[in-house]
């Protein structure tokens, strides 16, 4: 599943685990048709199919159960506000990068809300800049949260300032759609970015700011479908595993 996502960036780790388990996969289900043209590229061995991502299943089924069970929203104390995470090594290990994400934050035209990785926090401590944050009026960091409390946060926040890959795909669900501004120099889901939902931005501290303002002054037209299926990608794969 999820098969065929490349960023094109060796210094992932992710970026070699998918290329090793594509290649030996009897099936791939991919997310999309760009996915399935990367495989086809690569020559794989195993049978093709484009089924969606179960992402964008998980997202319509369970943001509902969110709503009724997350109290997430109680501790938030901003009425309006941009959702924000950071854990991968390139970016957190890297003090530079990581001051850059930080006084971003600060200065942001929004405040913003943000939940810290475990190993981001280890390296705001080292490089001494986790006081400083927590200090700040514009910014709330809260520790690593659940599924349902995460959702919640999607679904009420302006914007997403994000260097996962999977919220980039959750972001273009239907009961979502945010506009996310991806802080890292490549993403594997471009069609988040053809589809208007995304925008990669880089992790200079400038870019981020001006990224940021622009997007919140643009209104928001963003497509009514998710590039990465319509909720069923489940069943699809499943059906085609029973049948072959």
């Amino acid at each position: 599943m999820e098969a065929g996502l490349r960023s094109f960036d060796l210094r992932m780790p992710e970026e070699h685990n998918r290329r090793l388990v594509d290649h030996v996969s009897t099936y791939l289900f991919t997310p999309t048709e760009n996915a399935r043209k990367n495989l086809e590229k690569e020559n794989v061995w195993g049978k093709i199919f484009v089924t969606g991502n179960t992402v964008i299943d998980a997202v319509m089924q369970h943001l509902p159960l969110a709503e009724k069970k997350s109290k997430v929203l109680e501790k938030i104390g901003f009425d309006e506000f941009a959702l924000a995470t950071a854990h991968r090594t390139q970016n957190v290990d890297n003090p530079a990068v990581l001051r850059n994400f930080v006084e971003a934050f600060l200065e942001a035209p929004i405040p913003v809300v943000y939940p810290v990785h475990p190993r981001t926090q280890r390296r705001l401590r080292q490089h001494r800049m986790w006081k400083k944050l927590v200090a700040s009026k514009n910014v709330q960091t809260l520790p690593p949260l659940g599924h349902f409390d995460f959702l919640l946060l999607m679904k009420e926040c302006r914007i997403i300032i994000t260097d996962s890959g999977g919220i980039q795909e959750e972001a273009t669900a239907p009961p979502l759609r945010k506009p996310v501004l991806v802080a890292r120099l490549y993403t594997e889901r471009p069609e988040a970015v053809n589809a208007g939902f995304a925008k990669v931005i880089g992790v200079n501290k400038e870019l981020v700011l001006a990224s940021m303002s622009q997007t919140l002054k643009e209104e928001a037209n963003l497509p009514a479908v998710s590039p990465f299926g319509d909720g069923n990608a489940g069943k699809c794969i499943v059906d085609i595993v029973e049948t072959k």
